[in-house]
């Protein structure tokens, strides 16, 4: 369950992140007020069916609200509905739900990979990452989409605003999930890496 421009991102993504053998489909959400808002009712429908072997996966924006009630607001949804975990479990085996948060907005994991952005639209340039606002990209000041708009339309893309799916499923086709440098991004990539190991783990052990 995503929102729109990470719908994008990720149908270029997640070929990249999981193992051929894994099946996946994207639900897309429209803005985080939208997912937020259904969360609960959805995953209450989805715990009357979910099969063993499947797993949702949640991602939402942090914006500008505080990390932590976020957090606990996706868990609390998830044990309301009866569902179990990645963060409440020691066995992955066992994990029905996991919920990850883009921070501070899925704009900051293209800052994470300059050269993809860079690649996408090489008028950025290839230094970016070395300014001391740019460095971390989980950290930078003022919104994330809106530093992203601000360095494409100074390199003269976007000029009449940032089109954030057009520039999601456009980074994205040039992205490599292992050299990201956000740590949200890792944090959502390693959780789907222990999900996916723990189910061929499981598989070959029947």
């Amino acid at each position: 369950m995503v929102e729109r421009s990470a719908e994008a991102a990720l149908e270029n993504l997640l070929p990249m992140m999981l193992p051929g053998d894994v099946s996946w489909s994207l639900h897309p959400h429209q803005g985080k007020a939208d997912l937020l808002g259904k969360l609960e009712g959805r995953l209450r429908g989805y715990a009357r069916w979910l099969p063993l072997d499947w797993v949702i996966v949640v991602l939402v924006d942090r914006d500008a609200g505080d990390c932590h009630k976020l957090k606990a607001r996706l868990d609390g949804a998830a044990r309301s509905a009866g569902l179990r975990t990645l963060s409440e479990s020691s066995r992955p085996s066992r994990v029905q739900i996991a919920n990850r948060i883009a921070i501070e907005e899925l704009e900051a994991w293209f800052f994470g990979d300059v050269n993809a952005l860079c690649e996408s639209y090489p008028g950025v340039p290839s230094t970016l990452g070395q300014r001391a606002r740019y460095r971390n990209s989980d950290g930078i000041k003022g919104g994330t989409w809106e530093a992203l708009e601000r360095v494409l339309k100074t390199a003269g893309y976007h000029k009449g605003g940032l089109q954030k799916i057009e520039a999601a499923r456009s980074i994205s086709t040039k992205m490599d999930p292992a050299r990201n440098r956000s740590r949200s991004f890792q944090h959502f990539r390693s959780a789907l890496q222990r999900l996916t190991a723990s189910a061929t783990s499981s598989s070959q052990s029947r």
